[in-house]
């Protein structure tokens, strides 16, 4: 026996129709959506936060005074007091000098100073010459004075120390002593003393080359002996 189907109960018939209603409904909502949110959305800007107003307040403008500095006070002012002299003093006179005398050029004139130099044979000296110096009296006279102006140092006795120091010395040409150095040596006291000798020689007699004063050179012993 075969069920037969009733045309209202049959439900896919309507499937199409409900499913065109549900696209209407569905463009309709959205389209409404889209009217509703475009026309009577409002925008409020309104943040609630109040204006804040800032009350300047006017400080006055204060000038500061100026202190203005006195004059310095005025230099007391010197009155001129004029001597009278009587005719009988005596008054010292000055010269003045006239502007006319100024004014002339005054011309310096640089002068050299004269420098006298030596003639180069003055200053050589010689070893040997054709007169020798001499001390007055001669050799013997000198070696007495050594011998009594000689002091012995008390070091060089105390040590027993003895012998000929040679002092080699310049005899200018008016005599006199020069240069005194020691050419040999014995000891450091009698060296010295020996030097002090020979520097307290008078003058001698000077040293002749082609019968002209010429500085020379000469050597004199001076001996040193304990007894």
């Amino acid at each position: 026996m075969e069920v037969k189907k009733s045309k209202k109960a049959d439900l896919e018939g309507k499937k199409s129709t409900w499913l065109l209603v549900g696209y209407v409904l569905i463009l309709a909502i959205l389209f409404v959506a889209f009217e509703w949110s475009e026309r009577d959305m409002k925008v409020t800007t309104d943040t609630g936060i109040a204006d804040v107003v800032f009350e300047e307040e006017m400080i006055p403008i204060t000038e500061q005074e100026q202190k203005v500095t006195p004059p310095p006070p005025e230099a007391p002012k010197v009155e001129e007091v004029l001597e009278i002299v009587e005719n009988d003093a005596n008054v010292e006179e000055s010269t003045i000098q006239a502007s006319d005398d100024m004014d002339k050029a005054v011309e310096i004139k640089y002068v050299a100073p004269v420098v006298e130099e030596e003639d180069p044979e003055e200053q050589q000296i010689f070893q040997i010459v054709e007169e020798m110096p001499e001390f007055p009296g001669g050799m013997a006279e000198c070696l007495k004075f050594l011998a009594k102006n000689l002091k012995y140092p008390t070091i060089a006795q105390e040590n027993g120390v003895q012998g000929r120091v040679i002092i080699q010395f310049v005899v200018n040409k008016d005599g006199s002593i020069v240069e005194p150095v020691v050419a040999r040596g014995v000891d450091p006291y009698l060296d010295k003393e020996a030097l002090r000798v020979v520097s307290t020689m008078p003058k001698w007699k000077p040293g002749k080359q082609l019968g002209k004063a010429v500085r020379v050179k000469y050597t004199v012993p001076v001996t040193f002996k304990l007894q």
